[in-house]
């Protein structure tokens, strides 16, 4: 059986000597409590941001105003913003944001609930991912967690394009 996704970052980038910083909205922390549930992960991991209102993503992840009234928290545009600004603010080599519509309430036609956004932004480039959960609000807190894992597990590797 291979180890979860947590252990397999953790040995990566303690082997590459990176540093991780993260940016959650949605998920309210619950990617910093996987990766933290590894014994070491101080070596690597810097921090994380909870931010859940607008007024957060502003004030401590330096999200334009603009982006958020053109595009919503939930945006490929956001979470990018989001993934830079906890980059910028721990001064860490790769970030991870999540911003999504864990539900019940909050979905639209265009956004309905389960709709997640995952950004990653190192130092050879961003990348956005999106998905469409159809749980409950604590399975698509844990879908957008494991999710945002993934992806980081899948930069480290090389898998992303």
């Amino acid at each position: 059986m291979s180890d979860s996704p947590e252990i397999e970052i953790g040995k990566l980038l303690r082997q590459r000597k990176l540093k991780l910083g993260l940016a959650e909205s949605c998920t309210g922390g619950l990617v910093g409590h996987r990766v933290t549930n590894v014994p070491g992960s101080s070596e690597y991991f810097t921090g994380g941001v909870v931010a859940y209102a607008y007024e957060a993503k502003v004030a401590m992840l330096g999200v334009s105003w603009d982006t958020l009234n053109a595009y919503g928290a939930v945006s490929r545009e956001t979470v990018l913003e989001m993934a830079r600004g906890v980059r910028d603010l721990l001064a860490v080599d790769v970030a991870v944001s999540v911003s999504g519509i864990a539900g019940p309430g909050g979905g639209t036609a265009e956004k309905p609930v389960g709709t997640t956004w995952i950004g990653l932004a190192a130092p050879e480039g961003e990348w956005a991912r999106k998905f469409i959960f159809d749980g409950d609000r604590e399975r698509n807190k844990t879908s957008s967690a494991e999710e945002a894992l993934r992806m980081l597990l899948d930069y480290l590797l090389g898998n992303l394009k």
